[in-house]
């Protein structure tokens, strides 16, 4: 085959996938376009209004041009009207007076940025964020930021075949720390040095300085305490993943695989005094990071079965590992409780 041939040969190639893309843009439009048309409005509050209370920020999931949007609820009614913001991200958390949104930009390269914000949504500061966001955090005193990424592999399913970045960052003109590199990981009293331990899922305490978090090296993983001043990670416990600090800060809500399949997920509540796990009432696998309604209960998303993008859902269970849980929020994902 000639030169010549080859190369008309590789043009028709070229142009064939060139308009197979277009023609797969073209048929995700039209079929998105179909599905805003035909779902219900979402009814929308003044956002004024429901920041001036206490409120739930998430990711709002309900099909339409706000899609994917920050959306906020009023603490008395989660399943009313909800305000929009004009910010879009794949994972947030929020305190009254700043968020930190964390997203994606595709591309022919898919970029990933994170974003300080304050009371107004207007960008603070900007983060460094290494790869996929999946999980983030501001401690209580507004100081620090926490972001976690996949940077290879795309689940926490089997320890040990994927590899995360999670950083600390100051938000008062500090260091932005990387907790693999800048903490000495402490397991059974010995310093764990290897290649394949990966740190993710942080939770500030109220004193500034301490901070819960999971460690996983192997096929094993743990709760692990750290000091933001000392350094350090020490091993608490295992099989615990993406904690959460109680109100009260008595307390840790979790994922655990208690002996389930691998990518399956049951949610604990660990008494850090008394050394108790409680397991909770929710049957289905969750794989996210809880958050605290109150001292009572907790919040977590849950993908929905159907045909919308991405569908899912904020539930509620109580701490106690009594009850049944319940629908919270319908369309919302990244919930961060606000007082």
């Amino acid at each position: 085959m000639s030169l010549r041939t080859k190369l008309a040969a590789f043009a028709a190639v070229l142009v064939l996938a060139v308009a197979g893309t277009v023609l797969y843009i073209v048929d995700v439009r039209e079929t998105r376009a179909e599905q805003v048309a035909s779902a219900p409005p979402v009814p929308v509050a003044d956002l004024a209004t429901v920041t001036a209370a206490p409120h739930i920020v998430f990711r709002s999931t309900a099909i339409g041009d706000e899609y994917g949007k920050v959306a906020m609820v009023s603490l008395r009614d989660p399943a009313g009207p909800r305000a929009f913001t004009r910010v879009a991200c794949d994972r947030v958390y929020a305190h009254r007076d700043a968020a930190v949104c964390l997203y994606s930009k595709p591309s022919f390269v898919t970029t990933y940025q994170a974003e300080v914000l304050d009371a107004n949504w207007a960008i603070r500061r900007e983060l460094p964020l290494a790869g996929v966001p999946s999980r983030t955090r501001l401690s209580p005193d507004g100081a620090w930021a926490a972001t976690t990424t996949f940077v290879s592999g795309h689940a926490y399913s089997s320890p040990g075949d994927f590899s995360t970045e999670t950083r600390i960052s100051s938000l008062r003109g500090g260091p932005s720390l990387n907790l693999e590199t800048d903490f000495r990981l402490i397991v059974d009293g010995r310093r764990n040095t290897a290649k394949d331990r990966n740190l993710w899922g942080v939770t500030f305490a109220r004193d500034g300085d301490t901070f819960y978090a999971t460690a996983a090296s192997g096929t094993k993983t743990w709760l692990v305490k750290g000091s933001l001043t000392g350094r350090e990670l020490v091993a608490l416990r295992e099989d615990a993943e993406c904690p959460s600090l109680s109100p009260d800060g008595a307390r840790l809500a979790f994922k655990t695989r208690n002996g389930k399949p691998e990518g399956q997920w049951a949610i604990a509540v660990y008494d850090l005094a008394a050394g108790k796990t409680t397991l909770l009432t929710e049957q289905h696998s969750v794989d996210d990071q809880i958050e605290w309604l109150d001292d009572a209960q907790v919040l977590y998303g849950l993908p929905r079965s159907g045909t919308g993008p991405s569908a899912s859902d904020v539930w509620a269970a109580s701490a106690d590992g009594t009850g049944t849980p319940r629908l919270f929020i319908p369309d919302a994902w990244s919930p961060a409780v606000v007082r």
